[in-house]
């Protein structure tokens, strides 16, 4: 079976922001160091091992460091623990100590401790101040920020100011800084977001998240109205619908003028309860623009 262990000082477990571990009980003879809490703020360190009737499989082969936040001169194990307890936030950038958590020397902001050699992070960018596990990260110089990779796999688009991946040069619609709008949806910032933003056909961003719940609601861009995705199958359902469904004899030779939201074309067509077709690119996303009239070659 599996246990929890720590040690018999050792204050309560606290998760840190969205890092969820897992402590296994390995006996005594290995000598599992848990945690302790520094200026009162909890020190994550551990090496957490899965024990399986037996057999050890790593789940974390390196311990974490601890930054000095300029701003407050108080120690904490990321950003977001900083701006989650404190009334302003971390300017990231401006990070010069950390701490080790195993040998509790504040030195330099560096990737392998100077005095027992602990590595902080499989990944250290000494901009950002970012120490993670290996994610295939790079910094973006265009971006300002550190992004999760492979380098390889995206391009930053200069007029977009952002990564996008590598199937969308050429084929994405630019908006000049569309990044560092705020999500349209949850009204919070996208472009150093953890959460994976989503690019619209119309170019605009939103958080994934944001993104998969609005498909539950509707189908179309907040901002623009434009489709937020290939709506074309659906439409083909449509015409089908309208077809066998024949409007009172009153409404037969009703006409309105309409405006895709699709297109931005205009055009006049037939009026019908179910939606009104665009004549120009062929969607049923559009609005009315004018009252209804009785064609004149009807009446």
């Amino acid at each position: 079976r599996t246990f929890l262990a720590r040690r018999p000082h050792a204050p309560p477990f606290l998760l840190c922001c969205t890092l969820q571990a897992k402590l296994f009980l390995l006996g005594k003879s290995l000598g599992l160091h848990i945690g302790h809490f520094i200026s009162g703020f909890f020190l994550f360190s551990l090496s957490l091992l899965e024990v399986d009737f037996g057999s050890l499989r790593p789940v974390l082969t390196f311990p974490w460091d601890h930054f000095q936040a300029p701003c407050c001169d108080k120690l904490y194990t990321c950003r977001l623990c900083h701006d989650s307890n404190e009334d302003h936030q971390l300017d990231r950038f401006k990070v010069k100590e950390v701490q080790c958590i195993n040998c509790e020397k504040i030195q330099h902001a560096q990737q392998i401790c100077e005095e027992c050699s602990t590595l902080f992070g499989e990944y250290y960018c000494s901009i950002c101040h970012l120490f993670d596990k290996d994610k295939k990260q790079y910094h973006c110089e265009n971006c300002g920020i550190c992004r999760i990779g492979p380098k390889e796999d995206f391009f930053h688009c200069l007029k977009c100011n952002l990564c996008l991946a590598m199937n969308l040069q050429g084929k994405h619609k630019c908006i000049e800084n569309v990044s560092r709008q705020n999500c349209p949806i949850c009204l919070e910032d996208i472009h150093t977001s953890r959460i994976v933003a989503h690019v619209l056909p119309c170019g605009h961003l939103l958080h994934r998240t944001c993104y998969e719940e609005m498909l539950k609601e509707g189908y179309r861009c907040p901002l623009c109205m434009h489709s937020a995705l290939d709506m074309t199958r659906y439409w083909r359902q449509l015409d089908d619908e309208v077809a066998q469904t024949p409007m009172p004899s009153e409404y037969q030779n009703m006409t309105v003028d309409i405006l895709c939201n699709d297109c931005n074309g205009r055009s006049t067509v037939q009026f019908h309860i179910l939606g009104m077709k665009c004549n120009i690119c062929e969607s049923y996303n559009t609005a009315q623009a004018g009252g209804c009239r009785i064609s004149l070659d009807q009446q």
